[in-house]
């Protein structure tokens, strides 16, 4: 089955598409949205097309990828439908076609995968660079009216507090560790959106998301949310490589993509917004335990070799305060123990 026909999936995209009657800014707009295939992005789409098919005035959707076979597989459902189209774009090697029409970029393209952060370094920090400054290019040629880029909460590096991040509080990041290539590539990358801000006018907003989950996660995926929630969807036991005491800003995916439609629609030009849900800020070690029990598997300790460490994140509380987020009317709907549930309930019926 396919990820749009769920329909428990369907439930929970109405579920938040009910809190953003805001949307109706969007009806008659393009909105190009890079990273289309990806655990955030790919969700995105998915609620912008679900809205389409609720009002007769529809968004535009410009779904951005690299790979035409992989993107026209995620979204067959929405291939034939008018108003979505499937556009060309690496962030690495080129920029957009110059065809492209657009009003909004949601730029959502990277690397974020932990074992291609570390045998990819490069491609890691110049595609994130680089692809934006594409993008910056395109938006002051072609008078888009804002750019979102999706940043991370690693930018924030190694804290010397144990509270939660502020938008403003940066912490160490050792600059010749290749593994510090995606979170200094995010840095400079930010630095570069406001940048554009300040001498070309292009406006642009900011979001640093925690640690996302849910179901459009690719099976590939290797952080330990997506991986965990695979196994305990199979069945299989849950396997941690740490002791698990490190708090993560766990969200959602859907209340992710209900920040960043709001950032989109109502933030203040050239800042950041953390994506946290407060009832969803835990330890890793409580994460497996949720999923050990939605997924009725057992929870197993394993060492982890010396490989699979230079790949963590070196941070041991990077929950976020959301503050501003909130301030923008945004509220998550689903905790810790609701999301993963629902993570792991359409991922067994999507691959039984």
């Amino acid at each position: 089955m396919e990820l749009y026909n769920n329909e428990q999936w369907l439930e929970d995209i109405d579920e938040v598409l009910d809190i953003m009657p805001e949307l109706t800014d969007l009806a008659g707009s393009s909105v190009l949205v890079t990273g289309s295939t990806g655990l955030i992005c790919s969700a995105l789409i998915e609620a912008l097309a679900r809205w389409n098919d609720t009002h007769e005035k529809k968004i535009n959707i410009l779904a951005a990828g690299r790979n035409q076979a992989s993107s026209e597989a995620r979204f067959a459902s929405l291939i034939d439908r008018k108003w979505f189209e499937i556009v060309s774009y690496d962030a690495v090697s080129e920029g957009l076609q110059e065809d492209v029409v657009c009003d909004y970029i949601i730029h959502g393209a990277g690397n974020a995968s932990p074992n291609k952060i570390m045998t990819e370094p490069v491609e890691t920090m110049v595609g994130n660079f680089m692809g934006t400054y594409c993008l910056l290019e395109y938006a002051k040629q072609h008078h888009v009216k804002r750019v979102l880029y999706i940043s991370s909460s690693e930018v924030y590096g190694r804290a010397s507090h144990n509270s939660p991040f502020d938008i403003d509080d940066y912490g160490y990041v050792d600059i010749l560790q290749p593994r510090s290539s995606y979170a200094l590539g995010k840095r400079a990358t930010e630095t570069l959106c406001v940048s554009y801000g300040a001498e070309w006018g292009i406006d642009s907003v900011i979001v640093r998301p925690g640690h996302i989950y849910g179901p459009t996660a690719q099976a590939s995926d290797n952080r330990v949310s997506s991986m965990w929630a695979y196994a305990a969807a199979r069945g299989e036991n849950i396997i941690m490589k740490s002791d698990g005491e490190q708090i993560r800003s766990y969200c959602y995916v859907l209340d992710c993509v209900t920040a960043i439609l709001k950032v989109l629609l109502w933030g203040t030009p050239m800042q950041a917004y953390n994506v946290s849900n407060k009832q969803s800020v835990i330890s890793i070690k409580e994460l497996a335990r949720i999923l050990a029990e939605v997924g009725r598997c057992s929870l197993r300790r394993e060492m982890a070799d010396v490989a699979e460490k230079k790949g963590f994140n070196p941070m041991q509380n990077s929950s976020l305060d959301a503050s501003a987020l909130y301030a923008l009317g945004w509220r998550g709907l689903f905790d810790a123990k609701r999301g993963l549930l629902h993570t792991v309930e359409i991922l067994r019926n999507l691959y039984q």
